[in-house]
C-alpha cells in the first residue's frame, strides 16, 4: 500500500464550500477499487491549512488504475476549483515504525488479564474432555494444556508473549493441529463450547467485546482445521496473530 498526502491552504471564506466538494468527491474514492481508506484533517492551529489521507493499493493503481478509470473525471469535477490551493501531493510507503497508543484498552484488559483466561480455559476443557464428539482429539491431552491454550490467547489478545517465549510461538501451535484431521463438526462443536465456557467463566458480554473474541475463534478454528488435514502444506513460519477490535492479522495459513 502507498498514502497519498494532498495539502492544501484554502481561505476561511470557502472552506466550508471546500469541505462539502470533497463530501461529494468522497463518495467517489469510496467506489474506488484502488482506495483502501481516506481523510480530510482540517488543522486546528492554522485553520487554513487541511491535509487529505488517501491510502492507495498502489503508486500504479492511484495513477493509471482510479486517475485512467471512470471515476475520476467526476472526482475532479468536483475538487478542481482547489487544485491551484495545493500546498503538497505527494505518495509516502509506510516504515517499520507504527503502533497503537494505550488510549482503548486491548481485548486481554478488557476481559480480565490471564486470571480470566486461566478461568476461561479450565472451564472449557472439562466440558471438551466430556464430550463425545471433540473428547477424543484431547484424549491424551497434557495436564499443562488449559494454562497453554490461556498464554496463546493473551498473547493473541494483546497480553504478555508468554507462548512465543516460552512454548515457540506460531510453528509449535501449528505442529498441535498437523495431521489431526479434525472435521467441521468438531470445529463447530468446538467453538459452541468455548462460547458457553466464555459465560461460565464471566468474560465480558458486551456486544463490542465478544464480536471480536468470537470473531478470532471462528478464525482461529478454521485455520487450524486447514491445517490438520492430512497431506496439507501449511505456512511453516508466520508471526503469532494479534487480534484487537475489529482487526484482523495480514495473512492466511
Amino acid at each position: 500500500m502507498i498514502v497519498e498526502y494532498i495539502r492544501y491552504r484554502i481561505p476561511d471564506e470557502r472552506s466550508a464550500e471546500f469541505e462539502e466538494a470533497y463530501g461529494t468527491a468522497a463518495r467517489l474514492l469510496a467506489q474506488a477499487s484502488q482506495c483502501v481508506d481516506y481523510e480530510l484533517s482540517r488543522c486546528v492551529d492554522e485553520p487554513a491549512c487541511y491535509i487529505l489521507r488517501i491510502t492507495w493499493t498502489s503508486t500504479k493503481d492511484h495513477l493509471e488504475g482510479f486517475r485512467g478509470g471512470e471515476l475520476f473525471p467526476a472526482f475532479l469535477a468536483e475538487i478542481k476549483p482547489y487544485v491551484g490551493m495545493i500546498e503538497e501531493m505527494r505518495h509516502y510507503a509506510p516504515t517499520a515504525v507504527r503502533g497503537d497508543g494505550s488510549s482503548v484498552p486491548t481485548l486481554y484488559e478488557w476481559l480480565g488479564g490471564a486470571e480470566a483466561l486461566e478461568r476461561l480455559t479450565e472451564r472449557f476443557y472439562e466440558t471438551v474432555l466430556a464430550d463425545e464428539l471433540v473428547g477424543p482429539l484431547f484424549a491424551h491431552m497434557d495436564p499443562g494444556h488449559p494454562r497453554y491454550v490461556a498464554m496463546w490467547l493473551a498473547e493473541v489478545f494483546g497480553g504478555p508473549a508468554r507462548y512465543t517465549g516460552e512454548r515457540g510461538g506460531y510453528p509449535h501451535m501449528l505442529g498441535m493441529h498437523r495431521n489431526r484431521a479434525i472435521t467441521e463438526t468438531q470445529r463447530r462443536r468446538w467453538v459452541s463450547l468455548l462460547a458457553d465456557a466464555a459465560d461460565a467463566a464471566g468474560l465480558p458480554d458486551d456486544p463490542e467485546f465478544r464480536a471480536a473474541f468470537m470473531g478470532y475463534i471462528e478464525w482461529g478454528t478454521r485455520l487450524a482445521l486447514t491445517n490438520s488435514q492430512p497431506g496439507v502444506t501449511p505456512t511453516e513460519q508466520a508471526p503469532m496473530p494479534h487480534w484487537g477490535w475489529g482487526v484482523a492479522p495480514p495473512y492466511q495459513g
